[in-house]
């Protein structure tokens, strides 16, 4: 009687065990995806993924990126926004609040240093589960994403003559010397020259104008290329002085490739002399004998009054 109250029983607890594995397989089936996530959990993504920052002189010296997180459980999570951008200032929120199934845009904006040298630095933005319906989330949950920080290119010319105003004679061979300045923020090549205008003026007066090298390239904020144009001039100037104006000038090379050309310029002034008489300059001399021979004519007439007189005061003489 015992031993069959016991094959009983057994048979009963199997018969219980087998209807809840069959009931917990229909819960299983019936619960929402979503309804099976229990912990906490987030997701990140931001573009654009390269933030572009000017840097030239008048920029506003900042960039963005707009990054989405995503609360993919049926709870509300509070979440904790990090943003670490390798020395560069940035402004993003601190917390976020995202609804069950829902997700939040927010903008991560970065400020660079005024005249900084070109280059790209890493931006790390990150995105922490603090609080799960209000209370501390039973798991660990956190998204990042990387983004680059590139700091464009700008160019800044100067040019500074060595000379700005030369005395010169007819026939005579000068170099003038320009230095030229890269003030941009990264290697430029230049391309340096005399304005056609003055080129042609200079040409038909008679000078000859030659430059030994059309291209230099600078390294940013460092001494200057010494730029050289060979330069005659006129063999015949004849009786007068003339002034003439050569104008040199510089052009970045990055930027007429990209944002339009920037050139600067220096005008000099070459002062050639006329021909002159040897040792004297023929203007000054003629009026130096002008100015002798009247002497001398003013020197005979007042002898000659002075004998009239003295014959009239001695009559019989």
């Amino acid at each position: 009687m015992e031993g069959l109250l016991g094959e009983t029983m057994s048979a009963y607890k199997r018969v219980i065990a087998l209807l809840s594995i069959y009931l917990c397989s229909l819960l299983l089936v019936a619960v929402p995806a979503s309804a099976q996530i229990s912990g906490a959990a987030v997701s990140m993504t931001c573009a654009p993924g390269q933030i572009q920052v000017e840097v030239k002189p008048g920029a506003t010296l900042t960039g963005y990126t707009t990054c989405t997180v995503t609360n993919p459980t049926t709870y509300v999570e509070k979440v904790n926004i990090q943003v670490t951008s390798d020395g560069l200032a940035t402004a993003a929120p601190g917390d976020l609040y995202v609804g069950a199934g829902q997700e939040v845009d927010f903008q991560v904006v970065v400020r660079a240093n005024p005249y900084m040298q070109m280059q790209s630095r890493q931006l790390t933005v990150s995105a922490d589960v603090q609080e799960l319906n209000n209370l501390p989330p039973p798991n660990p949950a956190s998204s990042s994403v990387n983004a680059l920080i590139n700091i464009m290119q700008f160019s800044i010319v100067q040019v500074e003559a060595v000379e700005p105003f030369v005395q010169l004679m007819p026939k005579t061979d000068k170099n003038f010397q320009f230095k030229v300045y890269n003030f941009g923020n990264q290697i430029d090549r230049m391309k340096i020259g005399v304005t056609q205008n003055t080129r042609d003026s200079l040409e038909e007066a008679g000078f000859t104008v030659n430059l030994p090298q059309t291209v230099v390239t600078i390294e940013p904020n460092t001494a200057p290329e010494t730029a050289r144009i060979m330069v005659r001039t006129p063999k015949n100037q004849g009786w007068s002085d003339a002034y003439h104006v050569l104008e040199f000038y510089a052009e970045s090379e990055f930027a007429c490739q990209n944002s339009g050309c920037n050139t600067e310029s220096q005008m000099i002034t070459v002062y050639v002399r006329g021909v002159y008489l040897p040792g004297f300059e023929v203007v000054p001399s003629l009026s130096m004998i002008a100015l002798a021979g009247a002497a001398i004519g003013r020197r005979h007439l007042n002898n000659d009054e002075d004998d009239l007189e003295w014959r009239d005061g001695a009559p019989g003489l």
